[in-house]
């Protein structure tokens, strides 16, 4: 038991310590973009418009960040209420919104029904998706399938993508960590979307199966098990 609680204490302040830097890192940037544009005495309206624009692009990431730390505060703390949540419907709609271009986006979204918080299962979808998205290869692929198994919903992400090492799948779920820079693709990811997945899942009771084919990609399923419906 101690050596479980010393675990989770080194956890906690790891996270706090990468949490910490990654809030550091854009308030030092704003200061340097500023600082640059006062200390110019050649400065002009371009030049201010300019830094501006670098520092509203710095500010969204900021805040990108800060609601996904809240996301995932709100998971870790539990439920307080349960809803109807209909994991097609979320499903589709993640599908719809989701920026896919040059990969081809199969979806087969079967009934399957849950209970929960619906805001937080959207995040969810989002997350797996957006994970996909930026983690595939060029002309790759990404399938997205709900459905109902033994009374649960079901929910299945699988995309095409560089190698993974079956070492490394329990540490894609643990916040700020990232893979080798080559499985991403943007640059922009923050370390956080596949622990807030997970974090959403143990709220809901959800288990998460996650596979690495040896042909690349990622293949993550989560099942929600069958709640009476409680309306919030």
């Amino acid at each position: 038991m101690l050596g479980r609680l010393e675990t989770s204490f080194e956890t906690q302040r790891q996270f706090v310590a990468n949490a910490s830097h990654e809030l550091r890192t854009p308030l030092t940037l704003e200061r340097t973009l500023l600082e640059l544009a006062l200390s110019d005495p050649n400065a002009s309206i371009d030049t201010y418009r300019h830094t501006c624009e670098q520092l509203l692009a710095v500010g969204e990431q900021q805040e990108r960040l800060i609601e996904a730390l809240l996301t995932l505060s709100r998971s870790q703390r539990g439920l307080d209420s349960q809803q109807p949540v209909d994991l097609a419907a979320i499903s589709a709609a993640a599908a719809a919104a989701a920026d896919h271009d040059g990969l081809v986006l199969d979806t087969t979204l079967q009934p399957a029904q849950t209970t929960g918080n619906p805001r937080l299962v959207e995040r969810l979808v989002a997350n797996l998706l957006s994970n996909a998205i930026h983690h595939n290869v060029d002309g790759g692929s990404i399938s997205l399938a709900t459905d109902t198994r033994d009374g649960r919903a079901v929910l299945t992400v699988t995309n095409t993508g560089p190698t993974i090492p079956a070492s490394e799948l329990e540490r894609i779920f643990q916040p700020f960590q990232r893979l080798d820079r080559g499985r991403t693709n943007n640059g922009h990811g923050l370390g956080l979307g596949l622990s807030i997945v997970q974090a959403v899942a143990d709220a809901h009771e959800a288990t998460v199966t996650t596979r690495a084919p040896a042909e690349g990609g990622l293949d993550i399923q989560i099942s929600f098990p069958s709640h009476p419906c409680v309306l919030a």
